[in-house]
């Protein structure tokens, strides 16, 4: 019987993930007048660091346990039965296209050093998959899922996952998400230049400001709540989402404090925690238990004006003071290939979540 899974949604982000960071910075095209396949019997590369042997190796392991997962939960027993198999195979394929694209790409070197820990990351990952299924862990999270989570829940689920890998990102006012403003409009003025539409463009009379500090604690305090919101929106009972809460601000702070650590150095780690987001912070606490027995539509209802609140507030504001000198940090370090997909779910994870609570209010519930 097939089972809806978060598994294959999350395996399509990540194999996104994977084609980004394969391909960045997608500029300067160019044929070498080879075959772009040339590096599978090019000799081994003279320089490696360790670094680069176990990312390549677990960059894929992932993509391969979701592959599996997806083939296990979703598929019949035919393909389960290859799970392993399938997952390996796709994860090979991939890897092979990304590398053979790369041989168009002057900054980037294919190597089939890289391909074979890619595929061996990707075949580790399905094993694990393979092994929780027998094991009867998968059927363990399916049953804990079932206690949980309403049953339709993937949709929030892969939203919840990527929530704190959108944070990883600096962003402009702590726990923040969505400021694209002002960098879109600096995109169209750019995109206009020379042409009569630019006219069409709104001329703002002062520039920016930063926030207010009550403006700062608002952010703080919504960026948790919508989380937690959206948590609620698929949680069953008071007292899990009582536990939802308490996980989802500890997780907020770890990973902008982790965001800080990696972009300004560990010493910096906890320059953001200021007054006004420890305010918000503790501020969103009772609020959120104030709103544990709140039914599910108007929780949605509910996250739906914070988030268009939060937007409102976030975009006028202007970019990161400090924008410049982490995106300096992280082109110069080893998150080249990662700091611009992040940046982008920063950026967008709101609105995706703005249009899933739209389109999941706008269904009948069953007995409604």
């Amino acid at each position: 019987m097939t089972q809806k899974t978060s598994a294959w949604p999350l395996a399509l982000s990540y194999t996104a993930l994977i084609v980004y960071a394969s391909l960045y910075p997608f500029s300067d095209w160019r044929d070498q007048g080879i075959v772009p396949w040339f590096y599978l019997t090019a000799p081994l590369p003279k320089y490696w660091t360790w670094f680069d042997l176990v990312s390549n190796v677990l960059g894929y392991a992932p993509l391969g346990f979701l592959y599996a997962l997806s083939a296990l939960r979703s598929g019949g027993p035919r393909r389960s039965a290859h799970a392993v198999l399938l997952a390996s195979t796709a994860c090979g394929l991939l890897s092979f296209a990304m590398e053979t694209l790369q041989s168009y790409l002057p900054v980037r070197v294919p190597s089939n050093v890289d391909l074979t820990l890619n595929l061996l990351g990707g075949w580790l990952g399905a094993v694990t998959a393979f092994s929780l299924e027998k094991l009867g862990a998968i059927d363990h999270w399916s049953r804990i899922r079932a206690h949980w989570f309403v049953d339709d829940a993937r949709g929030a689920l892969v939203l919840l996952a990527l929530w704190p890998v959108a944070l990883l990102f600096p962003t402009p006012v702590p726990l923040g998400l969505g400021q694209v403003m002002e960098r879109l409009e600096a995109a169209l003025g750019d995109a206009l230049q020379g042409t009569p539409f630019l006219a069409w463009l709104p001329v703002r009379e002062v520039e920016l400001q930063p926030l207010l500090p009550s403006a700062a604690l608002l952010c703080a305090m919504l960026g948790v709540l919508i989380p937690c919101l959206l948590g609620y929106c698929i949680i069953r009972s008071k007292a899990r989402r009582a536990l939802f809460l308490i996980a989802t601000i500890a997780v907020g702070i770890c990973a902008t404090a982790l965001s800080d650590a990696l972009s300004y150095g560990p010493s910096h780690a906890w320059g953001w925690f200021s007054l006004p987001v420890q305010v918000g912070l503790g501020v969103a606490f009772p609020v959120g238990l104030a709103l544990l027995a709140m039914p599910r539509r108007a929780c949605a209802a509910l996250l739906l004006l914070a988030l268009a609140v939060q937007l409102g507030v976030l975009n006028q504001a202007p970019a990161s003071a400090y924008f410049s000198q982490t995106l300096q940090t992280w082109e110069q370090g080893r998150f080249i290939r990662f700091h611009g997909v992040i940046q982008w779910m920063g950026w967008l994870w709101p609105y995706v979540t703005l249009v899933y609570v739209l389109v999941r209010v706008s269904r009948r519930e069953p007995g409604t």
